[in-house]
Formats: structure tokens, sequence, C-alpha cells
């Protein structure tokens, strides 16, 4: 299933497609179009749309859309749900102190955005790691608690 949302991706934007291809669709295709085309792609293509204003999966209850794709598709894994976390203090300007590690995701998303590497793909295929590494921290954050 192809997924579509704001180019210029940075943290949720990423994290998104992330938690999308290890929990919900392994097989996702992702595209990155202007702000104000995200619905209207999505709903020619038959695609879901992602963390833009009108999608399927966005911001809503104060959870950014990480939380909500989490939520919505009941991913009841522990290290997940803190990572959820994570990035939310990183996305969410009003809790950035959600976690001790917001700020530093942070830091890394807006690092990888000021790159200008000017293709959205390239972005997110070198930033998946980040979440990948995160994961894992999580994970063990979790085993020894």
């Amino acid at each position: 299933m192809r997924w579509v949302t704001r180019e210029r991706p940075k943290t949720d934007r990423i994290a998104c497609p992330w938690l999308i291809k290890k929990f919900i669709d392994p097989d996702a295709e992702f595209v990155y179009v202007p702000a104000d085309q995200v619905v209207e792609t999505a709903n020619r293509e038959g695609s879901h749309s992602y963390d833009a204003s009108g999608a399927t999966y966005t911001h809503r209850d104060g959870l950014c859309s990480f939380e909500v794709l989490v939520e919505e598709y009941k991913i009841d894994d522990p290290a997940v749900k803190l990572l959820a976390r994570i990035v939310h203090g990183a996305d969410i300007s009003d809790d950035r102190d959600a976690t001790p590690q917001s700020r530093g995701l942070l830091a890394v998303a807006e690092g990888f955005y000021l790159l200008e590497l000017g293709d959205d793909l390239r972005q997110l295929e070198l930033s998946l790691p980040v979440y990948d590494a995160l994961y894992a921290w999580c994970q063990h954050e979790i085993a020894t608690a």
C-alpha cells in the first residue's frame, strides 16, 4: 500500500514510515507531496494519508501521528510505546521534555532536515537506522526495568 504525507519530512514523517514498515505494512511505499496535495493524492491513488491536515492518521487528542498509528493498529509492544513517548516529545513543541531522549531525537531529526538532501526518500533511507537504534534501546530499557 502507498502512504502519502507532506514533503520535507522531519520527526513524525520519518518515525511513522519506520513504524509502518516494521509493524503495519512491510511492503509499504512512501510518497511525499506538497502539504495541500496530501489528502487529494491519497484519495486519488487509494492510498493512506498521514501527518497532514485532514489526513487519515494525523495529530489528534494531543497525540502525534506516530502515537495515533500505534493506537489505531493496536500495537501492544512496550518498547514501541516507549519510543512513541520519545517521538511525541520530539514532535510536539509543548511536550519537549516528555522523555530525556526527546530533545536528542529532535536534534537528530532537525539535523537530517537541515542537510537539505533534496530527496525525501533518500532522507527517509538515511534516517530509518536512527529509529532502529532507538527501538533497540527501548527494548533494552524495557527488558532491564
